[in-house]
């Protein structure tokens, strides 16, 4: 598991953490039950903070995306279609949002939008 740490994103680094792990059990990357790098040899492998790893395998953890067994580990949760459906529309809505602006700045209109998406949507 590859996880990038960016000092200049401004993100905090457990939310990186987080959402890279994220990104990678969502996608398929990391499969249902596969065991995660301990908390200590990831902290170690990244250099940074026990805490700060501690704190994003909670965040997957409250969210559903990992479960913890004591004294083994943590290991990716059983998918949850549901869960993954509502993060897949919350980044579509963040992704039209910023659409959306962009479009502004160029002076589309919504019914132009519309059509570049029905257009893009043909080719798939």
């Amino acid at each position: 598991m590859n996880i990038f740490i960016d000092n200049k994103s401004g993100a905090p680094i457990y939310d990186q953490i987080y959402g890279q792990i994220k990104s990678l059990i969502i996608s398929g990357a990391l499969k249902e039950d596969e065991a995660l790098p301990s908390i200590r040899n990831l902290a170690k492998d990244l250099r940074i903070s026990v805490v700060t790893t501690k704190r994003a395998y909670d965040e997957l953890e409250k969210e559903g995306f990992i479960y913890t067994i004591a004294a083994k580990g943590c290991f990716v949760a059983p998918k949850n279609v549901e869960l993954i459906r509502e993060a897949n529309l919350r980044k579509i809505e963040e992704l039209m949002g910023e659409i959306t602006k962009l479009a502004a700045s160029c002076g589309l209109s919504r019914k132009e939008l519309i059509e570049m998406f029905e257009y893009l949507s043909e080719e798939d």
